[in-house]
């Protein structure tokens, strides 16, 4: 499992969301109770200090990670960060390379 960042994304944490270089973002699983293909739960974001990071990646001085506790979200495949708009979307899509 990766965290694969795009730069748009990385832009959109800086300009819309104030993240700058040194800092951490946890993708994290929260319960949103909607019924949506992955069911009741989505990702959020929040800036905190990794404890038990299962992933991480570093993208223009800033790290995104996932705790051990929420990586069972995407089953083993690769979480892909990018902007749309204004917005941040996540992908969970198959490993690439078979890794």
């Amino acid at each position: 499992m990766k965290l694969i960042v795009t730069p748009a994304a990385v832009s959109c944490f800086k300009k819309e969301w104030g993240f700058r270089e040194g800092d951490s973002i946890r993708i994290f699983v929260r319960y949103s109770g909607g019924m949506s293909p992955q069911g009741p739960f989505s990702l959020g974001i929040i800036s905190d200090t990794p404890i038990q990071a299962a992933a991480s990646t570093i993208a223009e001085q800033i790290t995104f990670y996932m705790e051990q506790n929420d990586i069972w979200y995407t089953e083993g495949e690769d979480l892909h960060i990018d902007c749309e708009g204004e917005d941040i979307v996540f992908r969970i899509c198959g490993t690439q390379n078979g890794s």
